[in-house]
């Protein structure tokens, strides 16, 4: 279906419902897909989202929402926070239960839905009711020592962090938003409950590790994964690899505990 997007035009959402859904009040999933904000499409992720529609019951809205270079920040961003405004004021007719919203996505969409908390949160809402942003991409600085670490070309790498990441900030290196890059951001409480989870030989390791801490340490309900010999989308590349059907499983089942509290 197509919904208003943050510049008022048209944008494409992928609707994924569970074939036994609660027709009168179904929780909600805004599911952010990846692509270091420079690539990716909704329909890319079209197995994982039924499957979540399925195991948890949800309906999962996923946008198409706008890339960089030629929408940097926050283009991407104000799409996906009209999605959720959208998702709110349509629960009544869509059969959704508002207080039962969360917001997902991997990597630059992991990003996406740690800087859409924050945003919500300083906004004063709509409401999401869980977070998870897997392996996220949420540090554009590039000084940890795991994102020097893997320079393989197959996987993301050094090289590509610099070039998306200067493409989504549409060169900027100095006063970047928290909501472009949530490492910065100074305060992290009042976010969400947590799940998220990271290989250790990804390059956002290190981000993800401190997030979670600084999470935790603001008071955040936070599960953390890490999960030894696992690079940038493990469990994508390699899906029928055993620790690739444990990290999606865990996943999946961190979200279904979440919405049906």
């Amino acid at each position: 279906m197509t919904i208003p997007g943050a510049d008022g035009r048209e944008m494409m959402l992928r609707v994924y419902e569970p074939s036994d859904r609660d027709p009168a009040a179904a929780p909600a999933l805004l599911w952010i897909h990846g692509g270091g904000y420079v690539m990716g499409h909704p329909g890319y992720d079209d197995n994982l989202c039924l499957a979540f529609a399925e195991a948890v019951g949800c309906v999962v809205f996923s946008p198409d929402y706008r890339l960089a270079p030629e929408h940097p920040f926050p283009a991407g961003l104000e799409d996906c926070y009209a999605t959720l405004v959208w998702i709110h004021r349509s629960a009544e007719s869509l059969g959704l239960d508002p207080k039962r919203v969360a917001v997902a996505g991997p990597s630059a969409g992991g990003g996406l839905t740690a800087a859409l908390s924050l945003l919500a949160r300083d906004r004063g809402g709509p409401s999401i009711c869980f977070q998870m942003p897997l392996y996220p991409m949420i540090d554009d600085r590039n000084i940890t020592p795991s994102s020097h670490e893997i320079m393989h070309p197959a996987v993301w790498n050094e090289y590509n962090n610099v070039a998306a990441w200067d493409m989504y900030l549409g060169g900027r290196t100095e006063e970047v938003s928290p909501y472009a890059a949530p490492i910065r951001a100074t305060d992290l409480s009042g976010l969400p409950p947590t799940y998220t989870c990271v290989g250790q030989l990804d390059p956002f390791r290190d981000e993800t590790l401190e997030y979670v801490a600084r999470l935790a340490q603001a008071g955040v309900d936070v599960e953390f994964h890490l999960y030894p010999g696992g690079y940038h989308a493990f469990e994508v590349a390699v899906p029928d690899a055993e620790i690739s059907i444990r990290a999606r499983n865990e996943y999946v089942q961190a979200l279904k505990r979440a919405l049906q509290r």
